[in-house]
Formats: C-alpha cells, structure tokens, sequence
C-alpha cells in the first residue's frame, strides 16, 4: 500500500493532521503513536477552529522533520525549510483555492450549525479524504 493510500486509510479513524503526520513520520524516527498524539489538535484547522486545514499542518510538521533545523546541524536550514514548505503551501493552494479549513469546507466547524452542515452534507467523507490525498500527493513529491 502507498503512503497516499496509507493516509487515506488512517483518515478513516484520525483526523487529517494525524493522517499525514502518522504516515510520512515514522521514516524519520517518529513513532506511529506520538505522531498520531502530536498532530491530535491540528484537525480542523487547529481544533476545529478553521484556521490552516489540517493535512497540511501535518504535512508542514513532515516538511520540517525532513528539511529542518535541529540541535546537531551546523548550518542554518531554517530557510530551506521555509523555502520548501512555501512551495507546498503554493501548491496545495493552487490545487484547492486555499489552505484554511473553513474556506475548504466553506463553512465554520467551530460552530455547531457550521458542523453540523459538515456532517449533513458529508464533507468530512468527500471533500476531507481528497485534502489528505493532495497533502500526501504533494508530499511524496517533495521529500
């Protein structure tokens, strides 16, 4: 199985971010278990607030365990990292119109008619799963 499908597969019982981070984490030393704890308040655009969708917060996380800065690099990456994930977020914007929760979902998951629409109208079975796939399209791409 891909890690495309992977996240999709784990996007049936996590949210997006946790998709994302739990699938593409490991490969660099992340556990499965704290990815799937540390992307747990990034669904919905940071607890369904509707800010940054979720995938792509998780995808970010994966971006900077790959190109980032840490304790033992001696040279500064952070622009590196910086330079790669405006280039996701370049194109998970241009594929999708934009890369906040509430404009993807066109409606405010913070509120409970706004959720509800989402439920109603399965937003989290349709338009959710293809925002997963286009992060981790995407992802495979750039790693």
């Amino acid at each position: 199985m891909s890690r495309v499908e992977q996240a999709l597969s784990c996007f049936k019982n996590y949210s997006c971010s946790q998709s994302i981070l739990s699938t593409f984490g490991p490969q660099f030393g992340l556990s499965r278990d704290l990815a799937l704890k540390l992307a747990s308040g990034y669904g919905g655009g940071v607890a369904r607030l509707g800010g940054v969708c979720g995938a792509v917060n998780g995808a970010i996380m994966v971006l900077g365990l790959k190109y980032g800065q840490g304790e033992k690099d001696t040279e500064n990456k952070k622009e590196d990292a910086y330079r790669i994930i405006r280039q996701f977020l370049s194109e998970f914007e241009e594929k999708n119109g934009s890369t906040l929760c509430k404009e993807l979902l066109r409606c405010d998951i913070n509120t409970s008619e706004g959720i509800k629409k989402a439920m109603d109208e399965g937003f989290f079975t349709t338009i959710c799963p293809r925002l997963v796939k286009d992060a981790a399209v995407l992802l495979e791409k750039l790693l």
